[in-house]
């Protein structure tokens, strides 16, 4: 009696213990490197083990990154840029190749790189794409992963699709009313259709502060996760926080093309901490701290099958990234490009705040600023030109800098392109209106930065801005 009394003790422990795992799920996080000065991999690698960080999601396959992580024990998910989606589609061949470039050569050997998944683009059913690359998706997929049984991996690496955060919807802003766009049904029911076969899970971002930028029914405090907020009601279903609400959305998308059961990888959220308004580092704590808690808690109205996989939008900021979509776009790391954690956040257990990179190699202590000595009147005509060639979203509305005024936003530009060129002296001389300078110009919240000293900083072309009208208005004001 006391064994079969301790047997189903030990066995019932068990079971919660598996379902406590389950619900909680993997934390990982994006590393991108669209940045002019990235941060070394293996300084980033070290980022990682250092912040107990198990799984990185990438957006390509660079040598140089999956041999940083060759050996780390981390799960990697390798990404296939959407420009190759029509390529893969069209030739089983180039998928082979493909596969045995960017897959099978890091599994050979002592230090293999423990490539769990392969994603097909990024984000490619974004709806501002149109038909770019959807007629494409499905074809690839399956060439990718004939490619990966091809080369006896199939059973090792699952090939995913990452779904963007506007390809699900609810127009009554209702979970239970939750579906595809009209334009993807077709192919999401291909695509579910090709997940399950393979058993793989739907990789798809949640992204709480787009909606509360675009839903005036969602509040900032619903957003954050805060015991405050206003309760959103569904029938007899009460939700508490945006997470909850985006996500039982998706179920039920999921549901009404009938795939109630795959499996949910939360493959984007975050918050960013410039360059929007409420876009700032105390914003992001709150966002992640409310977010680590929630689901780790297994609190609010989550279904019976919540992520089993979550990665934070991003390690790492990264100063080249496109900004059509808003300015936040360069600001959604957790760490600056330098890898200097902004808030107090913790992806490991054990300890309350994040671990910053150590021995970052940095450019000399030296600024470009506008010499007020010198004529102005040319002054933001030259800091538009700087504008182009550098990262000038932090001085933009609603940007860390955007109150400093004029000409300290003219002088905010100049540094930045001084900082991107590597502090060449030509590149602060802006028909002689630029000063060199080693007395740090930064004041409160706004931090004029200097750049990592790198031996392959990126070709100095021209970085897309949202508005240039909206910039020399700015810079005139």
């Amino acid at each position: 009696m006391t064994r079969r009394l301790f047997l189903l003790l030990f066995l019932a422990v068990t079971a919660e213990l598996s379902l406590t795992k389950f619900s909680a799920g993997a934390v990982g996080v994006n590393w991108g490197t669209e940045a002019s000065h990235p941060l070394p991999p293996f300084k980033v690698v070290e980022l990682l083990k250092s912040n107990g960080i198990a799984k990185v999601k990438l957006f390509d396959a660079d040598p140089k990154v999956l041999r940083a992580l060759s050996g780390s024990n981390i799960g990697v998910t390798v990404g296939i840029p959407n420009s190759m989606i029509k390529s893969l589609n069209a030739s089983r061949k180039v998928a082979e190749s493909w596969v045995h470039d960017n897959v099978t050569r890091y599994f050979d050997g002592g230090n293999r790189v423990r490539i769990e998944y392969v994603a097909v683009g990024d984000e490619p059913f974004l709806q501002s794409y149109g038909n770019q690359y959807m007629p494409f998706v499905i074809g690839a997929a399956m060439n990718i992963q004939n490619a990966l049984a091809k080369a006896s991996l199939a059973s090792e690496v699952k090939v995913v699709v990452p779904s963007s955060f506007d390809s699900f919807l609810s127009e009554s802003g209702r979970p239970s009313s939750g579906h595809f766009r009209a334009d993807l049904n077709k192919t999401m029911i291909e695509l579910l259709s090709f997940l399950t076969r393979h058993h793989s899970p739907f990789f798809v971002t949640i992204s709480p502060f787009l909606s509360f930028h675009q839903n005036k029914n969602i509040s900032f405090d619903f957003s954050l996760f805060k015991e405050t907020a206003k309760a959103h009601k569904d029938g007899r279903k009460v939700y508490r926080n945006s997470f909850d609400l985006s996500y039982n959305t998706l179920v039920s998308a999921l549901s009404s093309i009938g795939y109630p059961d795959v499996d949910i990888v939360v493959s984007k959220i975050g918050w960013p901490t410039d360059g929007a308004a409420n876009a700032t580092s105390m914003t992001a704590e709150a966002f992640f701290k409310g977010l680590m808690s929630h689901l780790e808690k297994k609190t609010g109205s989550l279904p019976h099958r919540p992520p089993v996989e979550t990665y934070i939008e991003n390690l790492l900021d990264e100063d080249k990234r496109n900004v059509s979509s808003g300015n936040f776009e360069r600001h959604w790391g957790v760490f600056t490009f330098d890898g200097q954690a902004k808030y107090s956040f913790s992806f490991n257990h054990n300890s309350k705040k994040l671990v910053n990179a150590q021995n970052v190699q940095y450019l000399p202590s030296k600024w470009c600023v506008v010499n007020d000595n010198k004529d102005l009147s040319n002054a933001s005509a030259k800091a538009l030109e700087a504008c182009s060639l550098s990262d000038c979203t932090s001085i933009l509305p609603g940007g860390s800098c955007s109150g400093i005024g004029w000409p300290r936003n003219v002088s905010y530009a100049f540094n930045s392109l001084y900082q991107q060129s590597d502090h060449k002296a030509e590149s602060c001389d802006f028909g002689g209106l630029g000063l060199i300078t080693t007395v740090d110009p930064s004041e409160d919240k706004c931090r004029f930065w200097i750049q990592l000293d790198t031996s392959h900083s990126s070709s100095h072309v021209p970085i897309f801005f949202l508005s240039w009208s909206l910039l020399l208005l700015f810079l005139l004001s």
